[in-house]
């Protein structure tokens, strides 16, 4: 089959459309004829050569994809050849197929185009996991998260505002911010020339925010904890803005609020926490109402495999809305 790789890390041109080895379906697992596969920020940094996939999974960049189901392998109840699908992955997502553990398959939801239902694994299980089964967002909360106009951003803004929270985000544009307006997003934050922390205590009387979900690490960490609520929780789940900061407990301490970090790649594939729990918990919760457009998948753009260096230079420029989409050539 052909797949995108790379031998070196180093920039977007690096990436490569070719020739490697077919999957194989083992004991637990079934083959995807890929439709379509997202890019996300993580296949960024494994490109450069800073997050290596699990032990035991592809080497394929790649955390999501949909298509139909070719082969079923042993001990896979509820699945048959011809299912269209999407599915979360530990790797190979950017190829013609993959082999997925039975437990991170989802059915493409009715009503949403096969190659667009990519665009929704990762994203779907990433908020849920994080905002609602770990920091327990809940009716009438304050909610921030930070790139609200990215693939994390604009399905949090609708998870969050169907569970009728109060929303604030921050984005670096005008155009950006106007999208995560039709979202839901109340608050509206251009962190290039405002102070987020400012601007949610004044929209919210002082309160602050009950529930953060940040991509930034590192930057932003002190002026998280300033920004949360009492009994606040901040989850951290991404490092653009790097690794290591001071963190100041009183602050913490005095606010009752608590700090998580957490990754979804490398969960286990069941267990507690781990993959299949998660996705089970987002077709229970999400896909009713994917499927009934109360919840959609927001897709910047679309491009064959063989010009995956072009998406990965978009993202690196925080050039889009939404997801961008890769398709096998």
């Amino acid at each position: 089959m052909r797949a995108v790789t790379f031998s070196e890390p180093g920039g977007p041109e690096v990436l490569q459309w070719g020739e490697v080895p077919d999957p194989v379906c083992g004991p637990g697992e079934v083959l995807v004829d890929v439709a379509a596969s997202a890019v996300n920020r993580a296949d960024l940094m494994q490109r450069q050569g800073f997050y290596p996939p699990p032990p035991g999974s592809s080497e394929v960049l790649g955390l999501e994809c949909s298509g139909v189901v070719s082969e079923v392998g042993a001990e896979v109840p509820g699945w048959a050849v011809g299912d269209e699908v999407c599915a979360l992955l530990a790797g190979g997502g950017y190829a013609e197929r993959v082999a997925v553990p039975a437990g991170q398959l989802l059915p493409r939801p009715a009503g949403v185009e096969l190659a667009t239902a990519a665009a929704l694994p990762e994203v779907t299980c990433t908020v849920w996991a994080n905002v609602f089964m770990l920091a327990g967002l809940r009716r009438c909360e304050v909610f921030l998260v930070h790139g609200g106009s990215s693939g994390i951003g604009t399905m949090a803004i609708q998870l969050a505002v169907r569970a009728g929270a109060r929303v604030a985000t921050t984005a670096g544009s005008a155009e950006k911010l106007a999208f995560c307006r039709e979202l839901g997003a109340e608050v509206l934050v251009n962190y290039r020339d405002e102070d987020f922390v400012e601007r949610v205590r004044e929209a919210t009387d002082g309160h602050g925010a009950d529930v953060v979900l940040d991509n930034m690490g590192a930057k932003y960490l002190a002026r998280n904890v300033d920004v949360l609520a009492d009994g606040g929780r901040l989850v951290v789940i991404g490092m653009q803005g790097g690794r290591k900061a001071e963190l100041d407990l009183g602050k913490l301490l005095a606010k009752r609020g608590s700090v998580h970090a957490t990754a979804l790649r490398s969960r286990p594939a069941t267990g507690r926490g781990g993959k299949a729990e998660i996705v089970a918990a987002v077709r229970h919760e999400v896909w009713p109402d994917v499927e009934r457009g109360v919840v959609r998948p927001v897709v910047d753009r679309r491009l064959p495999m063989s010009r995956a260096a072009e998406a990965h230079a978009l993202l690196e420029s925080s050039g889009h809305i939404g997801k961008v989409l890769l398709l096998p050539d």
